[in-house]
């Protein structure tokens, strides 16, 4: 087979060096772009085109890529909402994920909760300015709270067990019970979760009945003061609503990994630039809020089985 793949990180390269070794695998070319319309030439006479998540792939762009003779499409993430899937069935194409362990995800979810909690941001930028004064740092422990977790697949259950350590009262909400969450969580409707959970963990696709859960509705069911955590996808909250709870107070504290428009900004350096996100940049300057760049995924352990995994898919097809 010959594999073409794009957004090649330098710390992916160990893995697909390894890979590339598999006696299946013809040929391997890297690329550190973006596989789109203007440069799916690069695709001509591939059997398969490894990518990321940072682009987004329309039926347009789906249809060149299958003109050029490749037969699948292989995202080396978990999530696909940045493909069109019907679309690529229209034209042809076949496509796959990759599924990593979910520890990486699990551990940085938890890690916000904490810096959230503790107001680690806050307290660090004081440290900055040589301002070691304790007022307005008093935290919460999470032995104190209920923790809500929305979607109870892979991550929202290894999140689940981490609580365990902690102490806390685990609810959960998901479209289908998860028995691995027996004696650690208990299932409860939207509505009561969104009553009773101090801290609400996201871990749900991209899909249209999920498209900003968090609303005003939604919103104003939690209670005062409610922390929020997404690691999963942007999709899922509607960012004025988010900004209209921080300024209200009614959102305690938001720790966001992922955030809408992130595909033009995050993995890259842009620290001589203008970000035109405005939403982002008001969002940032908050004392409660932390964002991070789409970085919940990122281990070594990780990254390894992301391009083995788009390996396993691409060969297995």
């Amino acid at each position: 087979m010959r594999i073409a793949a794009f957004e090649v990180r330098e710390d992916e390269r160990a893995e697909f060096a390894r890979q590339a070794l598999r006696p299946e695998v013809d040929e391997l070319v890297l690329h550190t772009g973006q596989l789109d319309l203007e440069h799916v030439g690069l695709v001509r006479g591939f059997d398969a085109a490894f990518v990321l998540g940072m682009v987004r792939y329309d039926e347009e762009l789906l249809a060149a890529i299958a003109r050029e003779g490749v037969k699948a499409l292989v995202t080396r993430t978990r999530g696909m909402d940045h493909i069109d899937l019907e679309a690529a069935r229209r034209v042809g194409l076949s496509v796959f994920n990759t599924s990593y362990a979910p520890d990486s995800v699990a551990d940085f979810t938890v890690m916000l909760m904490l810096v959230a909690l503790r107001r680690y941001k806050a307290a660090v930028y004081r440290q900055n300015v040589n301002d070691f004064s304790l007022a307005g740092l008093q935290g919460r422990t999470l032995s104190s709270l209920t923790v809500g977790i929305a979607g109870t697949g892979a991550i929202g259950c290894a999140v689940a067990r981490r609580l365990q350590g902690f102490g806390s009262r685990v609810l959960a909400w998901s479209r289908h019970e998860n028995p691995a969450l027996d004696g650690i969580a208990t299932y409860v409707g939207w509505d009561e979760l969104l009553d009773q959970a101090d801290v609400l963990s996201f871990h749900l696709p991209a899909t249209p009945e999920t498209r900003h859960i968090v609303n005003a509705d939604s919103l104003a069911r939690m209670r005062d003061g409610v922390v929020l955590v997404n690691t999963a996808r942007a999709d899922l909250m509607d960012v004025a609503t988010l900004i209209g709870g921080i300024e209200s107070g009614k959102i305690g504290a938001l720790a966001m990994d992922v955030f809408d428009g992130e595909s033009e900004i995050y993995h890259e350096s842009h620290i001589n630039d203008i970000i035109a996100n405005r939403d982002m940049a008001y969002l940032r300057q908050f004392p409660n809020t932390v964002l991070t760049q789409h970085m919940a995924f990122y281990t070594r352990e990780a990254v390894d089985q992301m391009v083995a995994g788009a390996f396993d898919a691409a060969l297995g097809a």
